[in-house]
């Protein structure tokens, strides 16, 4: 089905069809709660040719469910409850203003998923170009609305979700200015749960954008979201896969980051327009080869 849709201004890119897909590398907490870890993964994204790094923000105690909050947990700084833990990794005023400050003279666009209110409120005073709604979040109706009052862009990834549960939120949201993302919130992902096809799904039920927000292991899927329309592509990245926390082992490497920014941008060009021609390149091989031209 052919559909023409409108591109969604994120900062100074377009994101949509017939513009460059928009590559989001996902810091999310995979800098453990330090500034010098997240400067070196805005580095990697950078370095790799990303066209933005994106980070969660939460408020613990509004986050963590209650029954969660007293389980003890081994973390590198000691056993410490979840909430503890939560709040010794969740970045705030200092750290955010050091990274935005950090982003413009990398010349990178950043953002964040806020998973409470009060969050989507600190991010607002940061002055992000977007926001970002996690999988966790598409049925928190009062954040969806909090998100669309901003009169930001949002990008709402679709894991864990049924198409009733997205046809709610997308209801809430302002679809002038919505991206939606494929994705599949198991960590890592299996090959077969990923539903690339499902791109073109949210594209035609909901006729707006969409990407693919991938939590596999591996590159080449990531890539084949590409050739079948995903508009921004995400993936989490970390500095190495062994290191401590829970979404290290899903993520991306500097190298492999470096190699499938590189892989999107020959797909890109590959793909082409879809107007079949002869180019100029083959007539040499059409005088030599073609016994019976065409008259």
């Amino acid at each position: 089905m052919n559909m023409v849709l409108p591109a969604v201004a994120i900062g100074d890119r377009l994101v949509g069809p017939g513009h460059p897909v928009f590559i989001i590398a996902e810091i999310g907490i995979n800098h453990n709660g330090e500034l010098a870890i997240a400067k070196q993964l805005i580095d990697v994204a950078v370095e790799a040719g990303c066209d933005a790094v994106k980070f969660q923000k939460r408020t613990p105690a509004i986050c963590v469910p209650p029954e969660q909050a007293e389980i003890l947990r081994e973390t590198p700084w000691g056993t410490m409850t979840y909430l503890e833990y939560k709040e010794r990794i969740e970045f705030g005023e200092r750290e955010y203003s050091a990274i935005d400050e950090y982003c413009k003279t990398k010349n990178i666009l950043w953002f964040a998923s806020p998973w409470d209110i009060p969050s989507v409120t600190f991010l607002e005073r940061l002055a992000v170009p977007v926001h970002k709604v996690a999988s966790a979040c598409l049925t928190d109706d009062q954040l969806l609305q909090a998100i669309c009052t901003t009169g930001k862009p949002a990008i709402m990834s679709t894991g864990m979700s049924t198409l009733a549960e997205i046809d709610h939120a997308v209801a809430l949201l302002d679809k002038n200015r919505l991206i939606l993302g494929q994705a599949t919130s198991t960590y890592p992902c299996k090959p077969e749960e990923l539903n690339l096809r499902a791109i073109e799904t949210l594209r035609v039920r909901y006729g707006v954008p969409v990407g693919y927000s991938g939590h596999e292991t591996g590159l080449q899927t990531t890539v084949a979201a590409v050739a079948l329309g995903a508009v921004f592509i995400e993936r989490h990245i970390t500095l190495d896969r062994a290191m401590w926390g829970t979404d290290h082992a899903a993520s991306v490497e500097p190298q492999g980051l470096a190699r499938l920014v590189r892989d999107i941008r020959t797909l890109e060009s590959a793909l082409g327009d879809g107007v079949k021609f002869r180019f100029t390149s083959e007539e040499a091989v059409l005088t030599k080869l073609r016994r019976v031209p065409r008259t």
